[in-house]
């Protein structure tokens, strides 16, 4: 049977599992909004299992702090969809893995929960690499097309993956 995953992702995925094996790297991602989807993407492809160490799905407050260790003062202070949120969110989970680099997507996928400050397809990315310092962890917002629920989780998927992808390497 065919994969139920839009072909761009798999297809995404499949580029960031050959670079990551390609650099000997391990992944972990911390989502929340996605609900796992970018682990569906990667573990779709055969072999997977060599590169993606863990995937951690922290839909919840609770959960970001009990499992990324993601702090209720941040979360008071920022809110779950911060940039501070994501970089707490993707060192957690470089903490709680033995992971190269880790990715974290938190943010708003609708239909509700959107505001003013913060509308439906905002959407926070972080990545964070072992033996670098976590000041220098990438933290990036993006508002995406409120193009419906799916629509928002697909284009956050998409650009996590764009995150787990390994610098080029110099010529």
């Amino acid at each position: 049977m065919d994969s139920l995953l839009p072909p761009e992702l798999i297809d995404a995925a499949r580029g960031v599992l050959d670079a990551n094996r390609a650099r000997g790297r391990r992944i972990a991602v911390a989502e929340s909004c996605t609900g796992g989807l970018v682990a569906a993407a990667l573990t779709e492809i055969p072999g997977s299992s060599d590169v993606l160490e863990a995937s951690l799905v922290t839909y919840s407050n609770e959960a970001k702090t009990k499992l990324l260790k993601v702090s209720t003062d941040v979360l008071e202070t920022f809110g779950s969809v911060s940039v501070a949120c994501a970089w707490a969110m993707a060192q957690g989970a470089l903490d709680a893995t033995d992971a190269d680099v880790a990715v974290a997507i938190t943010g708003i996928a609708g239909p509700a929960g959107g505001s003013e400050k913060k509308p439906v397809g905002t959407v926070v990315f972080a990545r964070a690499e072992r033996g670098q310092d976590p000041e220098h962890v990438v933290a990036d917002k993006h508002e995406f097309t409120d193009n419906g629920r799916a629509g928002v989780r697909l284009q956050a998927a998409l650009c996590a993956l764009e995150l787990l992808m390994p610098p080029e390497e110099p010529a």
